[in-house]
């Protein structure tokens, strides 16, 4: 069985050390990082102007860094062989002529961010990239890469006379988040909404955030599970997830064409008794999704708010995070045998709710389990994987953990 554990900061602070140190002959000046993601409940929501609950993982990406005095940036990944270069005066759109190519995008489209946000010209930079952040699963490896450099551009920065440093406040984090949303889309080309991102920069260790995506203004809600005895496993399902391949953006673009034919800027804008009879059958579909995974999530909200998470009130947060999946599975068609097969077997098993995480069409998902019951559910999604030929999962344990830093 295939357990990914979290680095501790002091190796992951090391082993990026060392890979900046073997790459470019010299110690990096700094090293920074930023967790993970993984979505409580509020799946595809955030790019329709509605809720989510994420929490940032103890799974983390680590970037060391020396500032250049040109406009340079040099990019080694522990995750890939040789050193790629971009100049930051050569970075456009990725619908342009000369799209960055690859991961780096999602490094330089950071800084191309900051400045069109107007903000000064930023440094060329030597890095290095190391990551526990499992990549392809859903979990917000590409946010996570880009909040880790925008902690080392913003600390940069913070030396000269006209930066107010973004780090120290909420607001700055979340100017942030904003040059990382615009470089995912804009840069790397993946249309995503936000909340990953907003995760990785803003959430509190022991928390998760109830993000309001129409104007990103959240607050902290306790999540202590280990306190209630329970766990929020991640499976890892290795199922192909990639959300540049068309599947994303086609939901989002429908959810859209919805939203306009319907008179409203965001499917949150809707009542939840809307009348859908002017859309199409899966307009329809991804509308009903929407609007009911947003009354979810704020029950969650609500749920987790009111008291402890026991008896009745544990059982109707797993029984909303089911709900959630089962409305992916049907309505938004975002899951597959795999994210099934978890879900199924969790809840056979114990599970007191699951569902997928992430984008989906593979990726991981979860399962909120009584801590006692937590290697019988494992076992069991290990044996149901094996039996139906699928790929070997991976699993993590989920601890509401602290931001970028």
């Amino acid at each position: 069985m295939i357990v990914n554990e979290a680095w501790s900061i002091d190796e992951g602070e090391a082993r990026v050390s060392a890979l900046f140190e073997k790459t470019f002959g010299a110690v990096p000046q700094a090293v920074h990082s930023a967790p993970g993601r993984v979505n409580v409940i509020g799946e595809h929501t955030d790019y329709n102007g509605g809720y989510a609950l994420p929490m940032a993982l103890p799974h983390r990406t680590y970037a060391a860094v020396t500032k250049r005095d040109d406009r340079v940036v040099r990019l080694v990944s522990a995750q890939e062989a040789g050193v790629r270069e971009v100049n930051l005066d050569d970075v456009d759109r990725y619908d342009s002529d000369n799209p960055v190519e690859g991961w780096p995008a999602y490094v330089v489209g950071v800084a191309w961010a900051l400045e069109q946000q107007g903000k000064p010209k930023m440094p060329g930079m030597d890095v290095a990239i190391d990551s526990c952040v499992p990549f392809g699963a859903g979990l917000s490896s590409s946010a996570a890469l880009e909040c880790a450099v925008a902690a080392a551009w913003d600390s940069f920065m913070a030396q000269e006379d006209d930066w107010t440093p973004l780090l120290a406040s909420d607001e700055g984090r979340s100017e942030l988040v904003q040059a990382c949303i615009a470089a995912e889309n804009h840069i790397a080309g993946a249309p995503t909404g936000g909340m990953d991102q907003a995760a990785s920069l803003r959430c509190k260790e022991g928390h998760v955030i109830l993000l309001d995506s129409k104007d990103f203004s959240l607050r902290h809600i306790p999540f202590d599970l280990a306190s209630a005895g329970l766990e929020m496993l991640v499976v890892d399902t290795r199922a192909p997830h990639k959300l540049a391949d068309g599947q994303y953006a086609k939901r989002r673009a429908t959810c859209e064409a919805s939203a306009k034919k319907l008179g409203v800027e965001y499917l949150a804008d809707l009542d939840y008794n809307v009348d859908m009879s002017e859309l199409t059958e899966v307009e329809r579909m991804r509308t009903r999704h929407v609007i009911t995974e947003i009354a979810r999530t704020l029950d969650f909200a609500e749920l987790l708010e009111s008291g402890e998470l026991t008896g009745e009130r544990l059982e109707k947060l797993g029984n909303l995070m089911t709900e959630s999946h089962e409305s992916l599975r049907v309505d938004y068609e975002v899951t597959c045998p795999e994210l099934d097969a978890v879900v199924t077997t969790a809840l056979e098993h114990g599970a007191i709710g699951a569902r997928m995480t992430g984008g989906g069409f593979g990726g991981s998902a979860i399962a909120l389990v009584p801590v006692e019951k937590v290697d019988d559910v494992m076992t069991a999604v290990e044996a149901r994987f094996a039996q139906e030929g699928f790929n070997e999962p991976h699993f993590l344990h989920a601890v509401p953990s602290a931001p970028a830093n």
